[in-house]
């Protein structure tokens, strides 16, 4: 059983949704024939061959390369004998995982983690041993495992780990961060950094970048996230992802959570509100659009369900999402006959699916039809007594009796949102894409992952574009844009002299509008007021229509006149 990390959003074509199904039946039969592999991997080349320009592997190493990416990270072991600080344990497998993701590592959630406590018979907080940990990992199939500890005397933290390797059964030699207690995601994210360079040696991304990727993160309204998903008590996670939001608006993680809690408490307006809050950038943001789609159908606000449900099948377009998506239309007194087609195309074996599309026909008057689909879904399950009593209605004479006069049920729900089969054919898209990545010339390749690597520069996602901007300098070097990218990544992480080089080196490849605007806004920070106007000038010169070019040449202006 190998269960991936969670799903990443990137855009997908409709196609995407036979992946889907291809790997479900494959799941539903615990492995799959030769003949249904190769076609789903025929529809994976398809669809691999449809992409559009930008959609990174977030996987795979440019050479095709993804042995030794499933990691298991284990809470971390609390030194310190103090009882109070039992929620770092967790804390620290939180952090580590979201790095090693942004690395490109594929870490299993803490939702797995349970899992396969359960699975063992082992109770959620169980401190296992090296034996046990393999166990674990072993279940989950995992490449690799990071246990570690820390301590801390109260104003400082030391925290160290190490990473088993799985299969070779191989102990990494202890790595250590130590730091002020107030910088403790500081002191995790340095961890992580030290840790992917063990895993793999050739990882080039500054450990800056790893440190700037967590501040815009609280501290305060981190540890009451980690709080609110351990708490055992409801009423006490309630209290404290409440003041997890408070303390920090934009953390969607915490309103994530906050939106599973108001809904298992069945709060769906409460729960509808939250979701929204879950941004595009975080890994959760999909099944958000999906329960608060459910959330505000259970509310009784339809169109704004149908909006969420669309927003979602347009990346990720699995049977339950197009089935509800045609539950919330149909709810409006529309036509969901296009969506409930498309959800049995996607899994045609969904009993529920043939029904809300019997149900949908037979409105529509298209009643031969909607007997075939209730036939279809009483095959599938023959026990079903409402389809039962349908099927007698639908056939029954042409002027109804007194039993037969309303015979209108609603479709169903999906209640539940399983993108464990999409993850699959993702990891494998993945897989494909790097290979394609890889036969590739360098150049062609190189412009590739800069493409890639600008979107997520411009999502402000920093240290997922600097890993694709290295690799595009690594396949070709004289890729200007590249080491621009690069310059205005070391800029963010405000690393003003790595910023500086790679900008001089994208100029002495080729003069370009963000190089030179790199280094204007360098000058500025540093009241070098006539180098960075000479510097704005010449973006202008390449650019005329450059809205940054023409804002710092305005500061530059204004900051001189008040110098003067």
């Amino acid at each position: 059983m190998r269960r991936c990390g969670a799903p990443r959003v990137r855009g997908q074509p409709p196609i995407i949704s036979l992946v889907v199904h291809s790997f479900s039946l494959a799941r539903r039969c615990n492995g799959c024939s030769a003949a249904t592999f190769a076609g789903a991997v025929f529809i994976l080349s398809l669809f691999l061959a449809s992409r559009a320009p930008g959609q990174a592997p977030a996987s795979s190493d440019p050479d095709g390369s993804t042995t030794g990416r499933i990691l298991l990270v284990l809470p971390f072991d609390n030194r310190s004998s103090q009882p109070g600080l039992e929620w770092i344990r967790e804390a620290a497998a939180e952090l580590l995982s979201r790095r090693f993701a942004s690395a490109g590592f594929e870490p299993m959630s803490r939702e797995d983690r349970l899992y396969a406590l359960d699975h063992l018979g082992l109770p959620e907080g169980f401190q296992p041993s090296r034996a046990s940990a393999l166990r674990l990992a072993q279940t989950l199939d995992a490449d690799s495992i990071v246990v570690g500890s820390f301590q801390t005397d109260g104003t400082t933290i030391e925290a160290e780990a190490r990473v088993v390797d799985v299969p070779h059964l191989r102990m990494s030699a202890p790595v250590t961060a130590r730091g002020q207690m107030r910088d403790l995601i500081d002191v995790f994210d340095s961890l992580a950094w030290k840790l992917t360079r063990e895993m793999d040696p050739s990882f080039n991304v500054a450990e800056v970048t790893f440190v700037a990727a967590g501040k815009g993160l609280r501290l305060d309204a981190f540890e009451q996230y980690i709080r609110g998903i351990t708490e055992p008590d409801q009423a006490e996670r309630l209290r404290h992802l409440q003041q997890a939001v408070k303390l920090s608006p934009d953390f969607g993680s915490a309103w994530m959570a906050l939106g599973r809690e108001d809904y298992s408490g069945q709060q769906y307006e409460q729960a509808a509100e939250a979701f929204a809050k879950v941004g595009r950038n975080n890994p959760d943001a999909l099944e958000a659009g999906f329960y608060r789609g459910l959330s505000l159908v259970f509310s009784g606000n339809y169109a704004p369900a149908e909006e969420a449900f669309s927003g979602v099948a347009r990346i990720l377009p699995l049977a339950e999402v197009l089935n509800n998506e045609g539950v919330a239309i149909s709810r409006q007194g529309h036509d969901g006959r296009a969506q409930f087609r498309a959800a049995v195309a996607a899994d045609p074996n969904a009993a529920d699916y043939h029904f809300n599309l019997a149900v949908s026909l037979k409105r529509q008057g298209e009643t031969s039809q909607a007997l075939a689909e209730i036939a279809q879904c009483l095959k599938l399950r023959p026990n079903d007594s409402e389809a039962l009593g349908l099927q007698v209605a639908w056939k029954g004479p042409t002027t109804p009796t007194d039993s037969q006069t309303n015979v209108d049920p609603l479709e169903r729900i999906v209640r539940t949102f399983d993108a464990v089969a999409f993850r699959q054919a993702a990891l494998m898209m993945d897989q494909m894409e790097a290979s394609r990545l890889a036969a590739l010339s360098p150049h062609d390749r190189a412009m590739k992952l800069n493409s890639q690597a600008k979107e997520y520069l411009d999502r402000g996602l920093l240290l997922e574009s600097e890993r694709l901007y290295q690799s595009a300098v690594a396949a070709d070097g004289m890729l200007a844009e590249a080491h621009a990218g690069l310059a205005e990544v070391r800029e963010r992480t405000g690393d003003a002299a790595g910023s500086r080089k790679e900008a001089q080196a994208a100029l002495a490849l080729q003069p370009s509008a963000d190089a030179y605007l790199v280094l204007a806004r360098l000058d500025f920070e540093a009241n070098h007021l006539d180098d960075a106007g000479t510097e704005a000038g010449e973006a202008l010169r390449l650019d005329p229509q450059s809205r940054s070019a023409l804002e710092i040449k305005r500061q530059i202006e204004s900051k001189a006149g008040q110098k003067q």
